[in-house]
């Protein structure tokens, strides 16, 4: 069977199905038959090598999963991947105590449903011993790095399966799909290594591990395209709702365990949905009426802010936020 890419196909509709304008991966058969793949055929397939190429390779391998859209979808292809067998790999969940409680019930449901292996990396548990300070921001989003080494470390995972993508924000657009980690948990930028033609390289020295990026060619259109042709269940707030938030450095925040407005700052109702999820404390709503998958695709090819760009108080803080944040250890 023999592989080309020629132009005769292009992005996919929110069914996933290709369009004329760009290229696809061309297939022929044993037959001689030739067919097109979608390029969510082509991202679904690289994404599945990678999960097997993993389990391959490494000896302890964990999936990072928040209960976020990417999270969702990773384990989703990691279910196919292994698909009848179980998926081989724990689950490690980095809690700040400042979730959405919605998406930590979505969090349950989906462990149990699978019958999957969960490690839950407390935040607040590090705050009680007191090995972690509460930030004067109230945020404790910067504060997931310590568990999540921690949690590394007395798990012994090598292999760390996490979301991110290379349109997110431009400290990733840096990552390698397999991305090594030094013995403190720390990113270089200057050890990554070339990626050519699919070979992933996962050799690390005792006490490093590797960060594996399974939608690092994924867009978030990609992602939203994929999760309405697989027909793949979200946390209700991805979709248009009625919440109570009020404004903060240009970000609808929802009130909650993690504080509340300050003075000047009043709480309102307003129909919004959230296109990522992290910290309550940090992650902003954006008015909506998207209530639908086909509307919430609508509303993203439109959109000239990324998610995070758009949503995430922590990614503002400095110019060089994440990537100062990655070289600690952080995602």
């Amino acid at each position: 069977m023999t592989t080309s890419t020629e132009p005769t196909t292009g992005p996919a509709d929110a069914s996933g199905t290709a369009t004329a304008g760009t290229s696809a991966d061309t297939t022929e058969t044993a037959s001689g038959t030739a067919y097109a793949l979608s390029h969510l055929d082509t991202l679904e397939s690289e994404a599945v090598h990678i999960f097997r190429e993993v389990a391959g390779e490494f000896e302890r391998p964990v999936i990072l999963f928040s209960g976020g859209k990417d999270s969702i979808v990773m384990l989703h292809l990691a279910l196919k991947a292994f698909a009848p067998a179980p998926v081989p790999f724990a689950l490690l969940h980095v809690d700040t105590g400042h979730n959405f409680p919605e998406v930590l019930d979505y969090r349950d449901r989906v462990v149990a449903e699978h019958r999957l292996r969960l490690h839950v990396a407390s935040v607040q548990e590090f705050i009680d011993r007191g090995e972690l300070r509460e930030r004067a921001d109230g945020t404790r989003n910067p504060l997931q790095t310590v568990p999540l080494l921690h949690a590394i470390e007395t798990g012994r995972f090598d292999a760390v399966f996490g979301g991110g993508r290379r349109d997110e924000e431009k400290a990733r657009a840096k990552e390698r799909v397999f991305s090594l980690r030094d013995e403190f948990g720390g990113w270089d930028p200057r050890r990554q290594r070339p990626e050519l033609w699919q070979l992933y390289n996962g050799r690390h020295a005792p006490g490093e591990h590797v960060r594996v990026f399974p939608l690092s060619n994924w867009t978030e259109l990609d992602v939203w395209q994929y999760i309405g042709r697989e027909k793949i269940e979200l946390p209700a707030i991805y979709y248009a709702h009625t919440r109570e938030v009020f404004k903060r450095d240009g970000m609808w925040l929802a009130p909650g365990g993690w504080g509340g407005p300050r003075d000047g700052e009043a709480v309102q109702e307003r129909r919004v949905r959230y296109r990522t999820v992290g910290d309550m404390s940090c992650t902003g709503a954006v008015d909506s009426d998207a209530a639908t998958i086909e509307q919430v695709i609508a509303e993203i090819a439109a959109s000239r802010l990324t998610e995070r760009g758009a949503t995430r108080a922590d990614d503002k803080l400095s110019e060089a936020a994440m990537e100062d944040r990655k070289r600690e250890g952080y995602f």
